[in-house]
């Protein structure tokens, strides 16, 4: 079995055990900062952050010039909150100075490479979250790769052990369809969150055994 029917066999297992996830699109604004807050945190407190900065600051504007000392205080909770804070006021200041506003509709004008370009830009934005929200906000066909996304394929076997994450974008975006991107990428996640995880798997409940590069070396060094 090759690398694109191994990928259409996991897509079609996950579906089974994980159901199949709806991309419903949104504000790219909302999903970058958003985005930023999820970076090595939990979805519950980054969440919570998120929800807290928009009630403080309304709008982005107001974000946008607010302290960078008070908007530490109020996402406080999502950790690396000094860091996070100079990120988004950094990434609303790049927007409104290119832009004259508070928007990224526009990128769904444009080819995808050229808008992951674009955002990359910002300092703090790399092919993740660049990916994330193009994909999650403006339905646009990338693969975003998380941490679980990275460590999951890699232990397929879909990428191998030295691609580093920022390269297995690209390397995934050519074999998985485009109309798969979405859901495969939420059910990798779900994967690696409660089966692959790290550092040890939890292969006996694992619906990929029989396709799973990582599985079949741990199993045959143990007969």
């Amino acid at each position: 079995m090759d690398t694109r029917d191994r990928i259409l066999e996991t897509n079609a297992r996950l579906k089974k055990v994980f159901g199949t996830p709806k991309l419903r699109g949104g504000d790219p604004v909302e999903a970058l900062v958003g985005c930023i807050l999820s970076q090595a945190t939990t979805d519950a407190q980054s969440g919570a952050a998120y929800d807290a900065l928009v009630k403080k600051y309304p709008t982005w504007k107001q974000v946008h010039h607010a302290r960078a000392s008070d908007i530490v205080r109020v996402i406080k909770q999502s950790g690396l909150a000094n860091e996070k804070a100079r990120y988004i006021k950094n990434a609303l200041e790049f927007i409104e100075r290119e832009r004259g506003e508070y928007g990224l509709d526009f990128l769904a004008d444009m080819p995808v490479a050229d808008a992951r370009k674009w955002l990359t830009q910002i300092h703090g934005v790399g092919p993740k979250t660049a990916s994330i929200v193009l994909l999650f906000a403006l339905k646009m066909p990338v693969m975003p790769v998380d941490t679980h996304v990275h460590r999951v394929t890699r232990r397929l076997g879909w990428i191998s052990e030295k691609t580093s994450a920022d390269k297995a974008h690209g390397i995934l975006e050519g074999f998985v369809p485009p109309r798969l991107y979405y859901p495969l990428h939420i059910n990798l996640i779900r994967l690696g969150r409660e089966i692959c995880r790290a550092p040890t798997p939890r292969c006996e409940m694992c619906p990929l055994t029989d396709i799973c590069d990582y599985f079949a070396k741990t199993h045959f060094q143990t007969l």
